[in-house]
Order: C-alpha cells, then sequence, then structure tokens
C-alpha cells in the first residue's frame, strides 16, 4: 500500500515542503542507500552492529554481515511468505538484533514495518493489528498462541512467525544457511524515496492509538540532520537503551549510524549497573536518553570517575519533560553534557536540538536561566514556530503552540481524516505543545516547550503549566518523583493537586510540609491543594510519565475535594485553608 493510503491533504502537503530547498540525498530508495553502505570497502570490515542481552550473549556485525543476512531475510519475506512492495508487516519483539535484522530487511524490501510494545493491552494490540492490515506479524516465541487465538478476526493477517533465541542466527529460525555473501544490488526491490516505511502508533492516553505514516524519506532526512548536527561520523558508535518499537530508539541509534558510516550498540534494555562500563568498553560516542534514565543515574551511580570515557561526548535527551534540576544536578554531577532536543513520532524523530558548538556558559545559560530547558534550534531542513489559535505567529516570550514544517513531516494519520484536519493547518504540524521563543544575539529563535496544550490547568480561567509545578515538587530532598494533575473544583473549575513519590529511606514529609515548600516558589494559584501519597509511577515505554493516565487514576480520590474552596492567609501566610 503506497502512501496515497493516507489521505494527504493540502495542509499536509504544505506542511511537509515548507518552501525551502528539499535535501537531495545521493539515493533513490532505502535498497539502494542500503547496498551503498554494505558493499562499501572501506566499511565491509567495520562492526556495525553489537547487541547485548540480558543472558551476557552478545552478537556483532560486521557491514558485510549485517547486509548479507538482511538480503537473505528478504529473500525468505519474498519468496517463502510472498510479502511485496507495500505490505505491512507487524512486528511483536524487544530489542533484539533479530528485530533490527527484519526492519531493515522490510525497508529494503519495500515492505511497511508496524511495531507494536509487546506490553501494550490485548485490545490495543488487537486493534493496531487489524487497522493497519497487517499481512505478517513476528513475534517472541511466548507470544505465538495468544496471537493464533485471534487471527481468525484479522483477515489481512496471512502469516505468523515466532522467534526464540534457540538458534545461533536468524537465517537458521527461517530455515537458510548462514549465507556465504550478499546478493548483488540487481536482487533488490527498488522502492521509491515517498513509499511508506513505518507506521507508528501514538500510546495516548484515552481513545484508539492513531498511526502515523512515516516514509523513507522521512527517515532518511532526519538521520541526515541528526548526524550532521551532532557530528556523527565513520567510526563514530551511537548506544541505544530505550526500546526500539519507537522512533527515538529506531531513528537515532539504528538509522543515524548506518547513515553517517559508523557503530550501534543496542542493549536489550536499559540497566544503570552496566551503563557507564558499556560507555568505557565499547568507545562509545554518545546514548540517547530520556529525562527518566537521568534520574535512574543520578540515584545509582555517585561516581564515574573510574571509568574511561574517552570517546563519550554526551547525552542525547528529549522525548519526555525535562527540568532544569535535573540538568543542573546531573552536569554538576557527572561532567556529561546534556544535548536537548525535541520531536515528535509526526516528525519522524527529533526536530531541534540545542546547538552542539555553544561554550559552557552559553550552555548553562539555555538550560538554566529560564523557566524551562531550551529545545534549541530547528535541525536543518525543518522550520519551527510557535503560532496563536489563529495561526499567526506570536512575539518573542509569548506563549503558543509548537509547530513544525519540513520533510521530516509525517505523512499524516493512517485512515484518520478528522485527525489529519484537526492536526494539520495553516501549513503546519500543530504539536499539542506549549512553547516560546527567545532570541540570541545573533537573531536565532531558541525554542523552549512549557507543557502539552491538554495538560494544561485552566484555574479561573488561567491557563497554568504542570511542568512548572512538577520542577518544585521534585526540588524537595525527600521526594523522588512528584507531578502536578488537576481536578474538578466548583469554584475555580479546576484545582491543582501533587502526587510524590518519596525516596527510599527518607521521611516521610507531611501534606502541610509539602504544601509550605511550594509556597516558597510558587504563587497560592500554582500552588497545590492537595498532595497525594503514592508507590508507582505511570510511564510510557520511552520514559514519559503518562500525566492525563495518573489524573485518571487519582479521579476518585480527589473528587471529595470538588465543591471545596482553597484559600490562603492574607500578609503571605504560607498556611492553607480549605472552607466548605
Amino acid at each position: 500500500m503506497m502512501i496515497d493510503t493516507v489521505s494527504m491533504n493540502l495542509n499536509i502537503k504544505q506542511a511537509h515542503r515548507n518552501g525551502r530547498p528539499p535535501l537531495e540525498l545521493p539515493f533513490s530508495s532505502f535498497a539502494q542507500f542500503f547496498h551503498q553502505r554494505v558493499t562499501d570497502p572501506e566499511l565491509m570490515k567495520d562492526t556495525y552492529l553489537t547487541y547485548y542481552d540480558d543472558t551476557g550473549m552478545v552478537r556483532s556485525y560486521t557491514y558485510e554481515e549485517f547486509g548479507m543476512v538482511v538480503i537473505r531475510t528478504v529473500t525468505f519475506l519474498r519468496e517463502q511468505l510472498g510479502i511485496q512492495r507495500g505490505d505491512r508487516i507487524a512486528i511483536l519483539l524487544f530489542n533484539h538484533d533479530y528485530t533490527v535484522l527484519i526492519y531493515f530487511a522490510a525497508w529494503v524490501l519495500g515492505a511497511v514495518v508496524v511495531p507494536i510494545d509487546i506490553n501494550e493491552s490485548e485490545n490495543r494490540r488487537f486493534y493496531i493489528l487489524e487497522h493497519s492490515e497487517a499481512c505478517l506479524a513476528f513475534c517472541w516465541e511466548p507470544e505465538y498462541e495468544a496471537l493464533q487465538d485471534i487471527r481468525s478476526r484479522l483477515p489481512h493477517l496471512r502469516h505468523l512467525v515466532s522467534l526464540g533465541d534457540g538458534s545461533s542466527s536468524l537465517m537458521e529460525i527461517m530455515g537458510y544457511p548462514r549465507p556465504a555473501k550478499a546478493d548483488g544490488q540487481g536482487s533488490l526491490d527498488q522502492a521509491t524515496f515517498y513509499d511508506e516505511a513505518l507506521i507508528v502508533y501514538t500510546s495516548g492516553t484515552t481513545g484508539l492509538p492513531k498511526g502515523v505514516v512515516l516514509t523513507i524519506e522521512n527517515l532518511l532526512v532526519d538521520a541526515h540532520g541528526i548526524a550532521r548536527w551532532h557530528g556523527f561520523q565513520k567510526g563514530h558508535c551511537l548506544m541505544c537503551v530505550l526500546p526500539i518499537h519507537h522512533v527515538n530508539g529506531i531513528v537515532v541509534t539504528l538509522i543515524t549510524p548506518l547513515y553517517g558510516q559508523g557503530r550501534a550498540v543496542l542493549n536489550r534494555r536499559f540497566h544503570q549497573s552496566v551503563f557507564w562500563s558499556r560507555i568505557q568498553d565499547e568507545g562509545v560516542t554518545c546514548v540517547s536518553v530520556v529525562p527518566t534514565i537521568l534520574e535512574f543515574l543520578l540515584e545509582g551511580t555517585p561516581d564515574i570517575r573510574k571509568y574511561r570515557l574517552d570517546y563519550f561526548c554526551g547525552l542525547i535527551c528529549g522525548a519526555g519533560p525535562l527540568l532544569k534540576d535535573t540538568v543542573s544536578r546531573f552536569e554538576h554531577q557527572f561532567h556529561v553534557p546534556i544535548r536537548h532536543g525535541y520531536g515528535l513520532s509526526e516528525t519522524t524523530c527529533y526536530s531541534s536540538f540545542l546547538p552542539v558548538n555553544l561554550s559552557e556558559h552559553e550552555h548553562r545559560h539555555w538550560l538554566t536561566d529560564y523557566d524551562y530547558p531550551s529545545i534549541g534550534l530547528p535541525i536543518p531542513y525543518n522550520d519551527m514556530a510557535i503560532l496563536n489559535h489563529e495561526g499567526k505567529p506570536v512575539a518573542e516570550g509569548e506563549r503558543g503552540e509548537i509547530c513544525i514544517s519540513g520533510q521530516t513531516v509525517c505523512s499524516g494519520y493512517l485512515k484518520r481524516p478528522d485527525a489529519n484536519d484537526e492536526s494539520f493547518q495553516w501549513g503546519w504540524f500543530r504539536s499539542g505543545d506549549e512553547g516560546f521563543f527567545v532570541r540570541d544575539k545573533a537573531d536565532r529563535s531558541f525554542f523552549f516547550i512549557s507543557g502539552r496544550l491538554k495538560e494544561l490547568i485552566i484555574r479561573g480561567g488561567v491557563n497554568i503549566s504542570p511542568l512548572e509545578i512538577d520542577e518544585v515538587l521534585r526540588g524537595h530532598p525527600s521526594v523522588k518523583f512528584g507531578m502536578a494533575v488537576s481536578f474538578e473544583n466548583r469554584f475555580y473549575g479546576e484545582e491543582i493537586a501533587g502526587y510524590l513519590v518519596v525516596k527510599e529511606h527518607m521521611p516521610k514529609p507531611s501534606e502541610d510540609e509539602i504544601v509550605k515548600w511550594c509556597r516558597k516558589a510558587l504563587p497560592f494559584a500554582k500552588c497545590p491543594k492537595v498532595i497525594v501519597f503514592g508507590q508507582e509511577v505511570p510511564y510510557t515505554t520511552t520514559g514519559k510519565p503518562k500525566r492525563l493516565e495518573l489524573k485518571s487514576r487519582l479521579s476518585q480520590t480527589l473528587a471529595q475535594y470538588h465543591d471545596v474552596q482553597f484559600t490562603s492567609f492574607k500578609h503571605g501566610s504560607t498556611q492553607n485553608h480549605r472552607t466548605p
């Protein structure tokens, strides 16, 4: 199925082509790009992929070996299963070298990858398989029977293939001997630059997920932008600790290293205990993380001076709200720079980064001197703007919606013309994130994200960003995790509660203590009026705290405060009164 299966209305086309000259890449299809890399005499003997399993097993592939196994997988898909260009392949696997091989084989063949989180609920798993019209699904052996049970309700699903670690290679699982050499370029299907490559289903907290359609052009242009921005090139190594069913793990740490002629180190999952030693042992250049991982590293690794990090240049960080306090503590403790950026599945992956050539003073300024850390400047071939509800640009420092245009903007949502009409307006993709910009001395617009528009708290008609409150809550010495959530209130429409998880071996503070702590930094209107303590935080698999899900979980607990009017004493008292 080609790109015209998506309702490519005029607004989507305008958002994809922002008026700038497009990036002209030296290949016309993924197959051609892939063949150039794996047959390059200067790369063939270099390692491309190293996979670390949790069991201690390690597998590595040179560019030549990776190319051979991918081409054999292409042959298996095409000749044994009848997969053709445009067919959709669902992948219900975790971080594994087999997963990577199947991804690349699908793109070389011209097929479309539909990654599904293995932890996804049964209902959503079924919905994605049905909605995407996947004709083939790969799963791990324990999932096979459960998927067989629902195959009768999936008319498009012709094949189901289970994998396991019992064989020494993917080819043996598929019934092929280890190949002697890769097939030539002539055997590769010549898909186009504009064909569908990836359909990523968003992990919304309400309603059914939306399928974001990304093309080969999207993937390679974003990989080009990321590699160029960070200077990734031959010999550089990127390590993946994020799940590769998401665009961050796929684009930043799988496609970008291949594009930049470097290496990829794939971990089954993130483990704090081996994070720094693996960077040392593999000579890692950069790791893409989310803010949650920064907090785990701060909590579990007080000193990294015993490791030799000769090649390590820093951490790419995005895909979730980064707090100023986290930045300050991390960079002070580890002396490792955070390369903060921003992007969404709908913009392939990253759309902006802080410049990497900033002085130490400028770097610290943009990360800590404003209410939120800056997400930097747009990467090449992208544009960003802050627009109001009418699609008009706002003034410097004024809040509005972050909007993006350029070659990394997706082709829309699969079978969702309503969502396309809502999200693509004015020639831009509307991110749904609130933000603002500040110009530097060179008149460059540095962008900031201040929160999700749908997560904004509207108290008495005034918009309040919960991220500012999160920062204050998490600054308390006893608090491991803090998040502001809204609840319905008769007097103000919405009021504010704080949800806290206390650090182990630390005394649990009282509700009044937390309220007083917040009142030192926040005006009364922004201060949480109710404090709820808990033990768990709902995270997405990419490490984003799910605020709306937490709000839903707490709704019954907070319903008792619907008719309570919260007031404060005059003359700056920090006490909190509740009046029925």
